[in-house]
C-alpha cells in the first residue's frame, strides 16, 4: 500500500487549495493509498529559523510529527498558492524548520559534498497561479518550483519531483474550478495505486 502525505501550504483554511488537497486525498484514497496530511495553518511553531544552524532551536511537537510523517511516506505531496514568485511564508518557514542537517540532509565532514537523508521517496508539487503557468515559466524562472523542487526535495534525495500547475486562480470561473477539482481527483487515483 503507498503511503502518501499531503502538506497543504495555504495559509488561508478555506483556500482553493484546500478543495484540490481535498480532491487529491479523495482520489488516492479511492485507489488504496494511506494518505496522511499536515496543514501547516494549523500547526503551533515558530517559523523563523532564528539562528540558522548556529544554534540549535528545539523542535515544536507539531514539527516532531511533521518529520515522522515525512519519514513515514513513500509520496509526498505539496500543495501551495505561488505568491510573489514563491512561497507562502509559513510554508518557507515550515521547511527552514523542518528540514534540518542531520534529518534532510548531512553535509560531509571537509567536503563540499552532502548525504541525502531523504532519498528512496518521491514528490509532488501542486502549486496554483495567477497567471497562465507557461508565463510564469518564461517571464520569471519559476522561482517557487526551483526552489522547492532542486533546493529542497531534490537537495534532500527526493525524486522524481513532477509539477502541476494550476492557473490562472485569478478571475477563474466555477466550471474552470470544477474541472481542476475533478482532474486533481484523477491524479490522486493514479498516483495513489
Amino acid at each position: 500500500m503507498k503511503k502518501i502525505l499531503v502538506i497543504n501550504g495555504h495559509p488561508n483554511l478555506a483556500s482553493f487549495n484546500r478543495a484540490l488537497a481535498d480532491a487529491y486525498i479523495s482520489g488516492a484514497e479511492k485507489a488504496g493509498a494511506e494518505v496522511k496530511t499536515l496543514t501547516i495553518a494549523e500547526l503551533d511553531f515558530n517559523p523563523s529559523l532564528q539562528f540558522g544552524y548556529q544554534q540549535r532551536m528545539e523542535l515544536e511537537p507539531d514539527l516532531v510529527n511533521a518529520q515522522k510523517l515525512i519519514l513515514w511516506a513513500d509520496h509526498l505531496v505539496w500543495v501551495h498558492p505561488v505568491w510573489w514568485g514563491g512561497l507562502p511564508a509559513v510554508t518557507k518557514g515550515f521547511i527552514d524548520r523542518v528540514f534540518l542537517p542531520g534529518f534532510a540532509f548531512k553535509y560531509r565532514e571537509n567536503s563540499v559534498w552532502w548525504d541525502k537523508l531523504l532519498a528512496g521517496r518521491t514528490a509532488r508539487i501542486i502549486t496554483t497561479l495567477d497567471q497562465p503557468s507557461w508565463y510564469y515559466r518564461f517571464a520569471f524562472g519559476r522561482p517557487s518550483v526551483n526552489q522547492l523542487k532542486k533546493s529542497v526535495l531534490q537537495f534532500c534525495g527526493i525524486k522524481p519531483v513532477k509539477v502541476t500547475y494550476i492557473g490562472p486562480i485569478r478571475q477563474s470561473k466555477e466550471d474552470f474550478q470544477a474541472k481542476m477539482i475533478q482532474q486533481l481527483t484523477i491524479l490522486g487515483e493514479q498516483e495513489g495505486s
